[in-house]
């Protein structure tokens, strides 16, 4: 029962961080994004339009799925920060 509530209260706060993110602005699409995050588009959320508020939401629902070089390029690029990566792997267990 407890890995079951564990993780709900996962799902939970997860889901917290997607309410925020239906607020935020859509991905920065730089060189190093368009380089770094393409295979990850293809896999995960190629139905969304690139630059797109929907777009952004996909990669952080996939974030424990994203690659880290496109994750890296992300936070360079300023659409997320280290500390919600280190948060949402600390959530994961990772």
């Amino acid at each position: 029962m407890k890995f079951n509530t564990a993780k709900l209260l996962i799902a939970f706060a997860t889901i917290l961080g997607f309410a925020g993110a239906a607020q935020a602005e859509s991905v920065t699409i730089t060189p190093a994004v368009q380089q770094n995050c393409q295979w990850d588009y293809d896999n995960f959320c190629k139905e969304y339009g690139i630059g797109s508020e929907l777009l952004d939401m996909c990669f952080k629902s996939n974030g424990a799925k994203l690659s880290k070089a496109c994750v890296d390029a992300l936070i360079a690029a300023g659409d997320t920060s280290q500390e919600y990566v280190d948060q949402q792997k600390k959530l994961l267990g990772r």
